[in-house]
């Protein structure tokens, strides 16, 4: 399993193997996680996310080339500068251990390279895995330039990622993705895929994760959930296609506002870890458009990214969880399981095609959870009397039953239950090589 985030690495990538690996031995597959040596991660280690990890799975790491150096000829990808020290230590595996597949989780895109070469010298299957897409709206419709658009490096990062997507594609025995919106985008680009096996595997959570944070609970640096006021937490990324979701939600915090006033001030929206940055000084994206829509005094924001125990803590100690989706249909945000596991109530507002509206309407019901959905002809801005009318009844009566959620639906979104998938998978595929 090539992935180049893993614990300690607190990247939002670390957790999909991370949650995979321990439960495939459950399913007949030892796995053999290859990642990163944390000395060549950028960014923020947390050595409490390694602990999270059991000790039966086996880590082996292969170093980057330094970013102090490749920054000065415009390299900052992980996954670039990883690439040969992935492939050197890959191959050294191989030509020593017996194994049965190639796994190789995106992002970052670039150590999808490796597949096809291992698959080919070593007679394996290879197994390609999307947490994203590789060719999607970045360098097309949004990117680092002003106002979230494209720039020139983002127009011809995704122009590469076009040219390389279908020749890896077409060197993989099968695909695995977050989503079905994710597969059906690939078949449409790339026909062959779908020749060949593939699974939707949605990132699940873990439930001895907040195992250990009602064991060992952390101190809340954000907010004191005992002061009397109702505080409603946004914990995650915001991608900048999920901006008008993000407005549409502060114009009904300030409708609900003028409407009930007293309502209106008792109530707080923190959103925490809104960059992929651990910088301090990382951009607040959150505050912005809540000055616009005069609201800013009762929004907090703390962009940097927050390592993942923090997260759970602050979940489990908001009066409600609010999600907020893309105006991508394939979207399927990591911290939706998370959310479920939490035990508090939840306002999600998210594309009614996206996976996540789909496992909410199967999983839960009101009043715990909430859902507003919104299409490409109503867009999240047409549903904000709805939105104002759900913060209010949350704002109201903020409470969580746990029979409104279905602990058998739920499980199978857990991370046993996908490892399950992925080993089908696995099998199915190393079945074909070894007949083959």
């Amino acid at each position: 399993m090539i992935s180049p985030h893993f614990p300690p690495d607190s990247s939002a990538g670390t957790h999909r193997v991370r949650l995979l690996a321990p439960h495939l031995v459950e399913h007949g597959w030892e796995p053999t996680v290859l990642s990163v040596d944390p000395r060549d991660v950028p960014g923020r280690l947390d050595p409490s996310l390694a602990r999270l990890v059991p000790a039966h799975v086996r880590v082996i790491h292969a170093r980057a080339w330094s970013v102090h150096w490749t920054r000065r000829v415009g390299i900052g990808d992980l996954g670039l500068r990883a690439l040969t020290g992935l492939w050197q230590r890959a191959t050294e595996l191989l030509r020593h251990e017996r194994f049965h597949a190639v796994y190789i989780t995106t992002y970052p895109t670039y150590p999808a390279l490796v597949g096809p070469a291992l698959r080919r010298r070593f007679a394996l299957p290879f197994v390609l895995d999307y947490q994203d897409p590789w060719v999607g709206e970045w360098g097309r419709t949004v990117g680092p330039g002003p106002n979230g658009k494209p720039d020139l490096k983002s127009r011809l990062s995704r122009a590469l990622a076009t040219w390389l997507e279908p020749i890896v594609l077409a060197r993989t025995d099968a695909v695995t993705a977050v989503s079905a919106g994710v597969v059906d985008a690939l078949r449409a680009r790339t026909p062959v895929v779908g020749l060949r096996p593939s699974a939707v595997i949605p990132v699940g959570g873990e439930p001895a994760d907040f195992d250990q944070v009602w064991r060992s609970p952390r101190p809340n640096r954000f907010f004191d959930p005992i002061d009397g006021q109702i505080h409603g937490c946004v914990v995650g990324t915001l991608l900048p296609l999920g901006l008008e979701t993000l407005r549409a939600t502060c114009l009904a915090l300030a409708d609900l506002r003028s409407k009930r006033p007293l309502l209106g001030k008792a109530l707080r929206l923190h959103f925490l870890g809104t960059s992929n940055r651990t910088d301090p000084a990382a951009l607040e994206r959150a505050r912005p458009i809540a000055l616009e829509c005069g609201v800013d005094d009762c929004v907090s924001e703390v962009a940097p990214r927050l390592d993942y125990l923090d997260a759970l803590t602050v979940q489990t100690q908001a009066s409600f969880l609010l999600l907020l989706g893309s105006s991508e249909p394939h979207y399927t945000p990591s911290r939706l399981y998370p959310a479920l596991l939490a035990k508090r109530p939840i306002l999600a507002v998210y594309h009614a095609a996206s996976s996540a509206a789909s496992i909410l309407h199967r999983v839960a019901r009101p009043p715990s959870v909430r859902l507003v959905t919104y299409d490409g002809r109503n867009r999240a801005l047409s549903r904000v009397p709805a939105l104002a009318s759900a913060l209010g009844d949350l704002a109201t009566a903020p409470q969580y039953d746990p029979a409104d959620v279905d602990p058998v639906a739920l499980a199978e979104y857990g991370a046993k239950a996908q490892a399950g998938r992925l080993a089908a998978l696995l099998d199915e595929v190393s079945w074909h090589r070894a007949s083959a």
